[in-house]
């Protein structure tokens, strides 16, 4: 009859088998012991509807749902690269009953209005609509002779973020998510100019 040899072979870390070793036990008793540390550190204090604006920022449900060329930036913004995903707005739902997001990407028709209509319609309570690019926002280049499109999409429905561009960047499409998880925070979101606006704005002859 064979026994386990208890003494590790050669060459063997004995400190290896402590890494697994997390001591969950000691570090919680170590959390609800008094080490000096004031009790206000340990607890956080909030009203219900803060707790359930937290949660609908941080798992936002855009509905699939593109019209043109800016549902192609929309489409790389949920990409790898921009990663539409790290701020809880990359399940992409393929039926309005399950989204609380529109994001209006491309031109809108006179024959496409009624069906977004529909879907906004379909969509439940709390949603959100972001109007993406410059033919959503006001028509873009079809504003003057495109009779068949719509001068803005917030002759539809109520829009909460405007994404200017023809068409505008994943980067300002993450842009306009952020300040879209500001309203629903409930906080203002303090506009600032960037940088290299100002620097081309005064590359701009002035002439009176």
């Amino acid at each position: 009859m064979s026994k386990d040899s208890t003494t590790p072979p050669a060459g063997y870390d004995v400190q290896r088998e402590n890494l697994l070793d997390f001591k969950v036990p000691a570090q919680l008793q170590q959390v609800l012991e008094d080490d000096g540390r004031d009790d206000d550190k340990n607890f956080m204090l909030t009203t219900l509807d803060e707790v359930f604006n937290w949660a609908r920022l941080s798992s936002i449900w855009p509905v699939t749902f593109g019209l043109a060329c800016c549902a192609i930036e929309m489409m790389a913004t949920s990409a790898t690269r921009y990663d539409l995903d790290r701020f809880g707005a990359g399940a992409f739902r393929a039926t309005p009953r399950q989204a609380d997001l529109m994001i209006v990407s491309g031109t809108v028709t006179g024959k496409m209005a009624r069906r977004l209509k529909l879907i906004y319609d379909q969509m439940p309570e709390p949603k959100w609509v972001i109007a993406m690019g410059s033919c959503a926002i006001g028509g873009g280049p079809y504003f003057k002779y495109g009779y068949h499109v719509v001068k803005g999409v917030d002759l539809l429905v109520p829009v909460d973020v405007f994404v200017p561009g023809c068409p505008p960047r994943p980067e300002v499409l993450l842009e306009g998510l952020m300040r879209l998880q500001d309203k629903i925070r409930g906080r203002e979101a303090k506009l600032k100019t960037p940088k290299w606006v100002t620097d081309y704005a005064k590359k701009i002859p002035y002439r009176k």
